[in-house]
């Protein structure tokens, strides 16, 4: 069955390699980024719309806009993100802000919008990229974990609300991917750490810049979520959860150790 599937953060990365992935498999597409002339590449047929996912007007707006466009959205897959990264105590309340308006409010701003007509048909499909960060906290990354928590948190509970109403909620969980995710995270790391070697946090969050270097023979390409991704939205009865690369697998076991045993061994990475 060929959906209308909107989906967020297409300018790069994950969410362009879903769109030309859905594409291919014969589906409708709404790619959306902030700034609409990002898309300007993208294939004929493909529906490019502006979206912020931080601005609730602009969300109205776009859905509404792909409405109009499509007569409907059956899928919507919530992409759009980033990892802000940088010891607690130093980010600021904006960062921290920024982060959850785009990683979870966001989100949550798209499935609002897109759910009551989804309960009308009967039938929808929800797809939140998650992380393997949404199941295991690092020190460094402890903001953008808690985000990702979050989205893991409010998708199993959306999944059994609206159940009912023949929607099904899906977690996409990537480990490493080769986008330039890693580089802005380390970019933001670096304007509060790695640049002051008088910073009590340095030494430390120098080795968490090495350790995600040691992870780069396990990367995958954004074009190996996307196939996940396309599974997630056409499969009859499909998985709660996808999760993708070795990192990403392991991060699931960590659930079962105990919580000393994972900081003795994290903190035994990273020094004193």
């Amino acid at each position: 069955m060929a959906e209308t599937v909107l989906i967020t953060g297409c300018s790069s990365g994950i969410g362009r390699a879903t769109a030309l992935a859905a594409h291919a498999a014969g589906h409708t597409v709404v790619a959306t980024a902030r700034r609409a002339e990002t898309l300007d590449d993208m294939p004929a047929g493909i529906h490019r719309v502006a979206l912020d996912v931080c601005d609730a007007a602009s969300v109205t707006n776009a859905v509404e806009h792909a409405i109009t466009l499509t007569g409907g959205i059956t899928a919507l897959v919530n992409n759009a993100g980033f990892g802000q990264s940088g010891p607690i105590e130093m980010l600021t309340e904006e960062q921290i802000t920024h982060q959850f308006e785009t990683n979870v409010y966001g989100p949550l701003r798209l499935i609002r919008a897109v759910l009551p007509a989804m309960r009308e048909r009967g039938h929808g499909r929800i797809v939140n990229v998650s992380s393997a960060a949404g199941k295991f906290s690092t020190p460094f990354l402890g903001i953008y974990c808690a985000s990702k928590f979050a989205l893991e948190a409010i998708s199993d509970a959306l999944r059994v609300e609206v159940a009912p109403f023949g929607i099904r909620v899906v977690v996409v969980e990537p480990g490493p991917i080769a986008t330039n995710f890693g580089d802005v995270a380390l970019h933001s790391v670096g304007e509060a750490v790695l640049g002051d070697q008088s910073n009590p946090y340095y030494a430390r969050a120098n080795k968490v810049t090495e350790m995600e270097e040691a992870l780069a023979p396990l990367t995958k390409q954004p074009e190996d979520v996307a196939k996940v991704i396309i599974r997630g939205i056409e499969a009859k009865r499909p998985k709660t959860r996808y999760t993708i690369t070795l990192p990403a697998k392991l991060a699931t076991f960590t659930q079962v150790v105990p919580d000393k045993l994972l900081d003795a061994a994290q903190g035994r990475l990273l020094g004193p």
